[in-house]
């Protein structure tokens, strides 16, 4: 099996490579494995959904 790192996860992802490790420690990213302080990454795993948004939309409102 061939691994990415954090870094290129997210070059990948087009995300930061610590928004990739904290999704690594939160365990939301399967098969991922840790060799000291280097998070390994299976190269097909697919990116995480944002789960900061639970509805499916997001709604800004303005303050008046």
């Amino acid at each position: 099996m061939e691994y990415m790192n954090a870094k290129q996860a997210g070059e990948k992802w087009g995300i930061s490579d610590r928004w990739v490790a904290m999704l690594c420690e939160q365990g939301r990213i399967d098969g991922v494995d840790r060799m000291g302080r280097i998070w390994l990454i299976p190269k097909d795993a697919p990116k995480p959904t944002d789960a900061r948004i639970k509805s499916g939309k997001y709604v800004k409102k303005s303050k008046k």
